[in-house]
């Protein structure tokens, strides 16, 4: 997939827990999993926003496109 999510890199540069983030933006630590493994098919404007908001970030420090190689 050539969107790619770093939301762990974030998270270590803010040094914050998965489970004290969700807990503050108010998402599962499940569904804060899918998104940090890079697992997940879409993320809803509103929880970027609040992600964005607690990390205190844009959300082009989380998201990053990347081009597939033709193989």
């Amino acid at each position: 997939m050539p969107i790619i999510v770093n939301l762990d890199v974030m998270m270590a540069k803010r040094k914050i827990s998965s489970s004290e983030l969700s807990e503050k933006i108010g998402i599962t630590m499940a569904n804060l999993s899918i998104l940090k493994t890079n697992k997940g098919k879409a993320i809803r404007f509103s929880t970027l926003e609040n992600i964005c908001k607690e990390l205190k970030c844009q959300p082009g420090d989380i998201l990053e496109y990347r081009e597939e190689e033709n193989i």
